[in-house]
């Protein structure tokens, strides 16, 4: 999953708030073999206020009608149920929510599409998420919320083949909190859909590597990008796609090599 942000803000130092430059950063990520791109156009990054969905539409909309007929599944991260019903009807495949459709109406808008969704948990809110995260056990508790986020879109009527989960690297975790779910992913893979692991720039690589910020951190983004789907994960959200592919492609071919031995 290619990354493209449409916020002037982002943490990751790759951000833009003009139409053309983020329809060019959308090509940069398809032509490097991106299976899908994400658009989002309100950042999340720890601190960061809230955009009113009129901002977040009017940044969003010109990229999707532009983008949509690619080829590539379209994702938009999003929160705002408003905005939600909007990327749809314009063609988004699927809804990244970091808010996992807690917000009043969201899920409504999802289960009366057919749209896939991304459920992610986070504790707490972007301005406060860092203060104080804690946990008895960190594992568990993600996947006993995504579990039950599951079972809410399945009352609702959103079936399981269009759902994925998301841990939230960053999302109100310490960087032993992030670490501890890197190592342990594999166990999310117990809620029965499939798990995207956006690890890409983020500041739980920079603690380990002290790398200052998201462009120096594509070594270690794609070292976590390895390691995730060595854990299980099927999608990754990625600034660098060429670099994680290169990486996978290597990790895919190990596997084939290890199954025809065994064969």
């Amino acid at each position: 999953m290619g990354i493209v942000n449409l916020t002037p803000d982002s943490f990751s130092g790759d951000g833009v708030d003009d139409c053309a430059a983020a329809i060019a950063q959308a090509a940069v990520q398809r032509d490097a073999g991106a299976d899908l791109l994400d658009l989002g156009a309100e950042s999340s990054r720890p601190g960061a206020a809230p955009v009113p969905a009129e901002v977040e539409m009017a940044r969003l909309l010109p990229v999707l009608h532009a983008v949509r007929d690619w080829g590539l599944p379209i994702s938009v991260d999003t929160a705002k149920p408003e905005v939600m019903r909007a990327v749809i009807d314009v063609g988004a495949a699927m809804i990244n929510d970091i808010a996992a459709l807690q917000t009043p109406g969201a899920l409504d808008v999802v289960a009366a599409s057919d749209a896939a969704v991304c459920l992610m948990h986070m504790q707490g809110e972007p301005r406060t998420m860092q203060a104080d995260p804690h946990y008895t056990n960190v594992t568990q508790e993600v996947r006993d919320f995504l579990a039950a986020r599951v079972a809410a879109c399945a009352a609702a009527g959103i079936v399981r083949e269009r759902l994925l989960i998301d841990p939230g690297f960053g999302f109100g975790k310490t960087v032993a909190h992030n670490y501890m779910l890197l190592r342990e992913l594999q166990r999310l893979g117990e809620v029965g859909v499939p798990v995207l692991a956006g690890l890409s720039r983020k500041s739980m690589l920079g603690a380990v590597t002290g790398q200052p910020n998201g462009v120096a951190r594509v070594y270690a983004s794609v070292a976590a990008a390895v390691l995730a789907v060595s854990r299980g994960a099927k999608i990754v959200r990625v600034h660098d796609v060429a670099a994680t592919r290169d990486a996978l492609a290597v990790f895919a071919a190990m596997n084939v090599a290890a199954a025809e031995k065994g064969a």
